[in-house]
């Protein structure tokens, strides 16, 4: 028996796809200069400010953290595409951390679990 529930993450990611007339590279240095992101991704809204991992031109990934409790955590992934047309398809991803619900364990050796006296 497994004491983690793991929603399937296609159900809690939020995907948002847009499509700008800029090219990637314009779109690019917008998400990864810390000057022109703190516009409008501020460094308070992240739990470092350097991205966790990135694939230049591409890809980058930022860790977020709630500013009030609990300060649940999520990561965020700008994907950076041309398009067609010549511009950028820009899609922001949002993984939650902390999506897995944490059963409770007994506290006896027998794995029934018993509640608490009142």
């Amino acid at each position: 028996m497994s004491d983690v529930v793991k929603p399937d993450p296609s159900e809690t990611d939020l995907v948002l796809e847009y499509e700008f007339d800029a090219p990637p590279a314009k779109v690019w240095r917008a998400v990864t200069i810390p000057a022109l992101r703190e516009r409008w991704l501020p460094d308070c809204d992240l739990a470092g400010a350097e991205p966790e991992t990135s694939i230049p031109g591409q890809e980058v990934r930022y860790r977020l953290r709630d500013s009030e409790p609990p300060f649940r955590e999520s990561h965020v992934i700008f994907r950076i595409e041309p398009n067609e047309d010549g511009g950028t398809r820009f899609r922001i991803i949002q993984h939650a951390c902390d999506i897995g619900m944490k059963l409770p364990q007994p506290a006896n050796s027998n794995g029934c679990l018993m509640r608490a006296a009142a």
